[in-house]
């Protein structure tokens, strides 16, 4: 099985707003930048995005580490989503989950990986993740102006 690291980022310009996210992946020496938006998401929208998008570009199962600067991507897949599924996806505070349609998407394609997640710290001169932050930001400024790309 393929080795893959994977690392993620979102931005919103407000929240909600225009919003980006940028994945970097990487096997060995070869890498491939992603990067996208929305006119009107949330940054923890675009952290799930970036997250999915990264996944789903792996062509074939692989063992991928995953880099983010996002807590709330981190424990949702790591220490949450067991108990959203046994409550019926109801949080511990008796409410729907917030943005269930992309917590499904990422379940369903991290399902078809060994997914390791990792946290990193967020604008703490971390390469990578200062990476696909320029590209998620890059994106969220595009949309804001409204480039069509």
């Amino acid at each position: 099985m393929k080795r893959v690291e994977v690392f993620t980022d979102g931005a919103c310009k407000g929240n909600p707003g225009p919003g980006g996210w940028g994945a970097l992946l990487r096997m060995g020496e070869h890498e491939k930048e992603l990067s996208g938006g929305e006119v009107d998401t949330t940054n923890n929208r675009m952290e799930l995005t970036a997250a999915i998008r990264g996944l789903a570009a792996l062509t074939e199962p692989c063992r991928v580490e995953l880099y983010s600067d996002s807590k709330y991507v981190l424990d949702g897949m790591t220490r949450w989503v067991e108990g959203w599924k046994k409550r019926g996806w109801v949080n511990a505070s008796k409410k729907p989950v917030r943005n269930a349609d992309l917590w499904h998407d990422l379940i369903d394609v991290a399902a078809r990986h060994e997914v390791t997640w990792h946290w990193v710290r967020g604008h703490s001169g971390h390469p990578e993740n200062d990476r696909v932050d320029r590209l998620a930001s890059d994106e969220a400024e595009r949309i804001a102006r409204g480039d069509e790309g």
